[in-house]
């Protein structure tokens, strides 16, 4: 399901008293913050990872486990860490919408969906996963399920309901779906269960959470608290602020950078927006936290456009981005296709995969990050620093971890920009990933770059 969550804090003008206790406050929370996520580590193999969304159904021509499996040494070959699988349950019937019904209308949470191939298809997959290396996470759907599961007849008051007493859905127009209700601890302790149910029998590392922010925070709590108990999970939250990072979540989502690239690829924005941007992340979120950024997911792709039909020409260059910025960068089914329609959501649309035209580019992206401390996952990665470029439409900053330093210089404009960097930072000798030369610099550089143009600058 679709939904976005931001926060914005309003400005106050406060007296001396007042600022001074607003900032003792604020470092009292922040150090009471940093002590959660310090309880909720990260699993040490995320430290450098990526992650990969991967939409069964649409995959290939058969839609089955069976035939994506063929697939992992292609992934493994371009560097994908995390896979990232969509709701592989049972799809309820009543109220279905398309021929096949949404993936996140789960009529049975401890069954495998008939279409996808069976339960020992799935365990497989998940085997053959891990023995190459992958980590494997499963979507989950704790807001609701479908209005014809089992618990609808079973336990109708883990439900909510109109002043009638008939079950409804979390949105009205989500009428596939029956909503369920937090205010019974019963449901905590089935979901919580039905999560280990797929820990114990497949062995899956984690969860990606579906619409996280309409679910009560004291259950994630509970969740990460009871999993981990089990297997030191990986959690993603399809929500964004910190507080999902203080209840047990590894990673939210990046919408608001996802947003200011879409706005921005229509000349809405300036690399000043950007640096705001990060600015604002640093004082919201402990350096621990995780944020995911992407071009393009399964909601963004089907509901509000393919990333060419939102961001034209400029998808490669906020993809480097969204590689080299502090956070984990997320790749979507057919993107290494380059994959300019939107997939259908509730019927059978197969990938073309064409000669994969951006597997390299990808290729190149994911080892760079995975080879580089300086662009890992949250503490671990190397600090951010804005580099002024006497331009406005070019956006530049550096991400340094003791010797290793990249520099990355973007043009968020469709016309030609020259740009100009004076910084000690830039003293030395750097390669240009892409094109493989390299060039000194004694603390000055300058170039004029192409329509959506992109340099990374690695210090050698």
């Amino acid at each position: 399901m679709e939904s976005k969550f931001s926060e914005s804090a309003p400005v106050h003008t406060l007296s001396t008293m007042k600022k001074n206790t607003f900032v003792i406050f604020t470092f009292l929370w922040s150090q009471l913050c940093l002590a959660q996520a310090d309880f909720y580590a990260h699993p040490a193999w995320s430290k450098n990872a990526s992650i990969y969304e991967v939409n069964v159904r649409q995959y290939t021509p058969e839609g089955t486990f069976k035939a994506f499996e063929k697939s992992l040494p292609r992934l493994k070959d371009m560097g994908v860490d995390i896979l990232w699988i969509m709701p592989i349950y049972p799809i309820g019937e009543l109220n279905r919408k398309g021929s096949l019904g949404s993936y996140y209308a789960v009529r049975d949470y401890q069954k495998v969906n008939a279409e996808f191939g069976t339960m020992d298809d799935f365990k497989h997959l998940v085997a053959e996963a891990h023995s190459l290396g992958f980590k494997v996470i499963l979507d989950w759907v704790a807001n609701h399920s479908a209005p014809d599961n089992y618990l609808t007849h079973d336990h109708p008051d883990w439900y909510k309901h109109d002043s009638t007493g008939k079950i409804i859905p979390p949105v009205a127009d989500w009428a596939d779906v029956a909503a369920f209700n937090y205010n019974n601890k019963d449901l905590w302790n089935y979901q919580i269960e039905s999560m280990k149910f797929w820990i114990k029998n497949a062995d899956v590392d984690g969860f990606r959470c579906d619409v996280a922010m309409m679910v009560t925070l004291p259950f994630w709590k509970a969740v990460r608290t009871s999993l981990d108990s089990t297997k030191k999970v990986f959690m993603l939250a399809e929500a964004e602020g910190p507080e999902f990072n203080r209840h047990g979540f590894d990673m939210t989502y990046g919408w608001e950078l996802l947003n200011l690239m879409n706005k921005t690829a229509k000349g809405e924005n300036s690399a000043s927006d950007f640096a705001a941007y990060f600015k604002k992340t640093d004082s919201l979120y402990s350096k621990s936290d995780y944020h995911m950024y992407f071009t393009s997911n399964h909601d963004e792709n089907s509901w509000n456009g393919s990333e060419y039909e939102r961001m034209g020409d400029a998808v490669k260059c906020f993809d480097v981005l969204c590689f080299t910025v502090p956070g984990m960068p997320l790749i979507y089914s057919g993107q290494e296709a380059a994959v300019s329609k939107r997939l259908k959501f509730f019927d059978k649309d197969t990938i073309d995969w064409k000669d994969y035209p951006l597997q390299s580019f990808y290729k190149t992206l994911l080892r760079l990050k995975k080879s580089s401390p300086e662009l890992w996952n949250g503490a671990d990665g190397g600090d951010m620093q804005m580099l002024e470029t006497e331009n406005k439409n070019v956006l530049a900053f550096c991400r340094k971890k003791g010797g290793n330093e990249i520099v990355v210089v973007l043009n968020l404009s469709k016309d030609p920009q020259y740009f100009h960097i004076k910084n000690n930072l830039l003293k030395g000798d750097f390669r240009n990933l892409f094109t493989a030369s390299s060039t000194y610099s004694d603390g000055a550089y300058f170039a004029t770059l192409k329509s959506w143009d992109y340099r990374i600058l690695v210090k050698e």
